[in-house]
């Protein structure tokens, strides 16, 4: 990106609430904000100046949980859960995942590709620049594999920056029935070093719930990823309270996602290990479930909250990030200023990302620049994209 002035703008800094500076400017250099503030204060320049005409300019938005690249969907089990089943009832009759896991087995590694991009391409539309793209629907060395080479390739493709997340931890599949501590070692374990070995895998997450894994079996592919210096993550208390927040607090988890099932305990412990709360308010609504994350709890204790879109085939078929932050709001009484924090300095640190979801010096020239009067109306519009413009630092 070329050195550009960035003036006539509403800018919203995100260090504390919202940070909004009125009638401000924003100087980049090479990728970077190399300053902002106030447009009468702003630095002698020398390089391009562009007037933004008054709009709202954030940081681009993060989408740090996703699980864009699968094969099929699962319309039917939509039905299935408007006529009254269950998602765990879904899941024991062989649907929910494993419906996924077969369609994705069989998608080739273009046609993956082809499928994830058009899901990428929505989110870059509301201002995304970062994805998070979890494995999860392979269950076998081969495929896990092949998911996490199209999260690769989309940031080829896209001008979007990708983290990839190991995720082989999900279900567990029909070859290993009643042999679920063999396949942590034959497969999450033992593909978690292919993967590495291959550059693949950025991050590590795993499914601890009465339907997948219990707290011993996700403790065993954290530390293998404890020994291969990669940080965890994990879906905790989405169904049941099942320890899986504790455990990820016990690891130092970059994040606990879903957490519906939290407790103030929990919180505690989260908060105490700088462990992120990944809010994730497209699944409980695709669910209907009625056990709300425990956002006082949250609050109280001190926890950063993020939102994502969890983009899957199943519990939350949904590409917007601004209808996540309505949904946060809405659904879970998040505040705007929480829910704008939440996609983009809070997933920044959901994911590792210390130069990201901020407007600082330092911090990389991703931004989102919005037609709206206040930063509220991201939160509160339905329906409507107001971005008139994304700049991205490659």
């Amino acid at each position: 990106m070329p050195h550009v002035l960035l003036t006539d703008l509403d800018a919203a800094t995100m260090h504390d609430g919202y940070g909004l500076i009125n009638d401000a400017a924003i100087a980049i250099e090479n990728g970077r904000v190399a300053w902002v503030g106030p447009r009468a204060e702003a630095p002698a320049w020398t390089g391009a100046t562009r007037a933004l005409g008054g709009r709202l300019v954030t940081p681009a938005l993060i989408d740090c949980h996703t699980h864009v690249v699968f094969g099929g969907n699962r319309a039917a089990e939509f039905e299935m859960r408007l006529e009254g089943a269950s998602y765990e009832e879904v899941a024991r009759a062989g649907g929910g995942i494993l419906s996924t896991v077969h369609a994705t087995r069989a998608a080739s590694e273009a046609a993956l590709l082809d499928a994830a991009l058009t899901r990428v391409d929505a989110m870059i539309a509301e201002g995304v620049a970062v994805i998070e793209v979890k494995s999860g629907y392979g269950l076998d060395i081969d495929t896990e594999l092949r998911m996490l080479r199209v999260a690769r390739r989309i940031a080829d493709m896209r001008p979007v920056h990708v983290r990839t997340t190991w995720l082989a931890a999900h279900a567990l599949p029909p070859e290993y029935a009643g042999r679920a501590d063999a396949y942590i070692d034959e497969v999450c374990i033992e593909g978690l070093h292919t993967a590495h070995a291959a550059g693949l895998v950025d991050a590590v997450d795993g499914f601890c719930e009465s339907i997948a894994f219990d707290v011993g079996q996700i403790g065993r592919v954290f530390d293998a990823a404890a020994r291969l210096g990669l940080p965890v993550k994990l879906h905790a208390e989405q169904l049941s309270h099942s320890g899986g927040t504790a455990l990820a607090a016990r690891h130092g988890a970059l994040s606990a996602d879903h957490v519906e099932y939290a407790t103030a305990e929990d919180a505690r412990a989260m908060a105490e290990a700088g462990t992120v709360a990944v809010i994730l308010p497209g699944a409980f609504y695709t669910l209907r479930e009625t056990q709300a994350p425990p956002i006082d709890a949250f609050r109280t204790a001190g926890v950063p909250m993020a939102l994502a879109t969890d983009c899957n085939p199943g519990s939350s078929p949904m590409a917007s990030p601004l209808l996540a932050m309505n949904m946060g709001c809405t659904l879970f009484r998040m505040t705007p200023a929480e829910a704008l924090a939440g996609v983009t300095r809070e997933a920044a640190r959901a994911l590792g990302l210390a130069d990201h979801g901020r407007i600082t010096p330092g911090a990389r020239a991703d931004l989102a620049v919005w037609d709206v009067a206040h930063p509220a109306e991201l939160a509160y519009r339905i329906g409507f994209n107001p971005l008139a413009e994304r700049i991205f630092a490659k």
